[in-house]
């Protein structure tokens, strides 16, 4: 049972694991999916920009809807101004959301060159307002996920560590990174394990999480108090029910083909009912990509999906697929 404390409204939630936020993926659709799967203990939201937020751009807000099913759900933001930010939390908690996090690791350029994500790492006393000036917007707690410095030259994450405990964060996630590294490398997990000893607040680990058992090495090797998991739950949306059922010391039950078939045709159908066709095939060819990672002749329904023109051809392509599967695999 991991508590996010530090709040008039605290969030307690088992198992301590959470789905990263990740742009374009952690969209409501995506959210239910991995919820409904089990074993996720918080589900993030796609960061969304403060500025955007309070200005009630119409993208932003289509994009803030979800449903009482993906409770705990934390909503993260970013931005570089102080107010900004705090006016965009409190917006947060008005729209129900369990916890506020802010985004002070996001290492896409767009994001650093508006001085917001992980540039705030380069500087703490912006940062340090900013996170004052939100927590006193709100009843739920407030999170921060960074990552370990901008380059190996700047590693300032305990620094970073030590002004959101004292500025009364309910935790803080950390990616075992520099923004410079972006996802390339080898994550630092023993620099998890310094921020880990130096911090009282609960600490979430991130990075490298490919498989279930990655999931408890990093707590056991860390001492961290949770695990969050990104892009291998696009590959692997099992991955929280099967490193659930590792922790409790259960087999680790493995997705059948038909498991896999009904899983993304219910995901992709979700999809092509909430988007316009041209957005949805989008969508469909990216997360078809992930899918179809390391199964039979996946290849080839990747490169056949690119030139489908319209949704339900899509659909059928990939029914088709899974059926021939299913033929083999009882033939065999």
């Amino acid at each position: 049972m991991l508590r996010f404390a530090e709040a008039s409204k605290p969030v307690e939630f088992d198992p301590p694991l959470l789905l990263a936020p990740m742009a374009g993926v952690t969209d409501r659709d995506f959210r239910l999916l991995i919820r409904r799967i089990g074993g996720v203990g918080v589900v993030t939201m796609e960061f969304i920009s403060s500025r955007a937020l309070v200005g009630g751009h119409r993208a932003v807000t289509d994009l803030m809807h979800f449903s009482e099913e993906e409770r705990p759900l934390a909503i993260q933001i970013y931005g570089s101004d102080v107010e900004t930010m705090a006016e965009a939390a409190e917006i947060v908690e008005e729209l129900g959301a369990d916890i506020c996090d802010i985004n002070m690791g996001c290492p896409a350029n767009k994001v650093l060159k508006g001085c917001a994500g992980a540039a705030l790492m380069g500087d703490l006393r912006l940062a340090e307002r900013m996170i004052i000036a939100v927590k006193k917007r709100l009843t739920i707690p407030l999170t921060v996920k960074f990552r370990i410095g901008l380059d190996e030259t700047r590693r300032n994450y305990l620094e970073l560590g030590k002004v959101c405990e004292a500025s009364g964060v309910s935790a803080v996630a950390m990616h075992g990174r520099t923004a410079k590294q972006m996802f390339s490398g080898k994550a630092d997990w023993s620099a998890i394990a310094r921020l880990k000893e130096t911090l009282a607040v609960p600490v979430i680990g991130n990075g490298d999480i490919r498989e279930p058992e990655d999931a408890l090495r990093m707590m056991a090797e860390t001492g961290c108090d949770g695990v969050m998991v990104a892009r291998a739950a696009t590959k692997n949306p099992w991955i929280f029910r099967q490193t659930e059922a590792l922790m409790s010391g259960g087999e680790v039950p493995m997705p059948t083909i038909g498991d896999r078939r009904d899983l993304i045709l219910s995901h992709f159908r979700m999809v092509a009912r909430r988007e316009s066709s041209r957005f949805a095939l989008h969508k469909l060819r990216k997360f078809t990509g992930w899918y179809t990672h390391g199964l039979p002749h996946g290849r080839k329904l990747r490169q056949r999906i690119n030139s489908l023109a319209d949704v339900p051809t899509f659909l059928a392509a990939v029914e088709e697929f899974f059926e021939e599967l299913l033929e083999r695999e009882r033939a065999a």
